[in-house]
């Protein structure tokens, strides 16, 4: 069903952002902190969000790899 290794990478990136957003590891976040000024758990929402779609983006675009459109 998944041949490639960019297929696996893709479907690992997928479960894990679904299990950093999901509720146990959320919850490890929901604390009375800052970052900077913000609240924690926006904060770090906003960042595991932003380095889930660097990942993607890097993912895709690797230099060298062809893609297969079917």
């Amino acid at each position: 069903m998944f041949k490639g290794l960019a297929a696996q990478r893709l479907l690992a990136l997928f479960v894990s952002g679904w299990l950093l957003f999901d509720f146990p590891l959320l919850g490890l976040w929901d604390r009375n902190a800052t970052l900077l000024g913000v609240p924690l758990f926006p904060a770090a929402l906003f960042i595991l969000w932003a380095l889930l779609i660097a990942l993607l983006a890097w993912q895709m675009e690797r230099p060298g790899q062809t893609h297969q459109d079917d």
